[in-house]
């Protein structure tokens, strides 16, 4: 019961990180996005290659922890859920979804709301709960709401939709393919106390 509580302690702590908050404006302790393939990993030090392809250098915080993530499907989708959608504008109109996190139970609420994000230019991240008012789920359109507002994306055919699973230190290898919601200090260095890694052929898609 107390490995239980402690991993869904370290989940919530993790979903705040990962997505929930958008990237602070202030030069020092900004909130940076890596995401890429695991070079390296020491105790307290992990070396990313970004997509962008340049070598990232984090310190892991004592202490940190991580979690992996869990293939799951549109039809996994429930009213009252709470979820996290990273979205694109439409030129038809309305938003498409790019990928789709199902929270845990336990993190419901953290992060709510709709701000910008960095998975695609224009893209956007919508922490919200699928709608019980309206039937949510049909034909691959999710009505969610947040904040008092209501908001329709659709989900494409192939968008990867998953859910938070445990993982730990081991899984963080050479060629693990990780998100990290790391802190940028005023002299640039990166510091991290959670992230994400990818499992049995599931990435983070977030």
């Amino acid at each position: 019961m107390r490995l239980q509580r402690l991993n869904i302690l370290v989940a919530g702590g993790l979903a705040a990180l990962a997505v929930a908050a958008p990237t602070r404006s202030s030069a020092a302790d900004a909130s940076v996005r890596v995401r890429g393939t695991v070079v390296t990993r020491t105790a307290d030090e992990l070396d990313v290659k970004s997509r962008e392809g340049n070598v990232v250098k984090i310190k892991l915080k004592q202490g940190w922890a991580v979690n992996g993530v869990a293939k799951a499907a549109i039809t996994d989708i429930k009213p009252g859920d709470y979820v996290g959608i990273a979205s694109l504008p439409k030129a038809e109109g309305g938003d498409g979804a790019l990928e789709v996190l199902i929270f845990p139970p336990a993190m419901k609420g953290l992060g709510e709301g709709n701000f910008g994000w960095d998975l695609k230019p224009d893209s956007s991240m919508t922490n919200a709960t699928v709608s019980n008012a309206v039937k949510s789920v049909d034909g691959g359109v999710v009505t969610v709401t947040y904040h008092g507002q209501e908001k329709k994306i659709s989900i494409p055919t192939g968008t990867p939709v998953v859910t938070l699973t445990q993982a730990t230190a081991e899984d963080v290898k050479a060629g693990a393919v990780v998100f990290v919601s790391a802190e940028k200090a005023a002299d640039g260095g990166l510091t991290a106390a959670h992230l994400v890694v990818g499992k049995n052929g599931i990435v983070p898609p977030m």
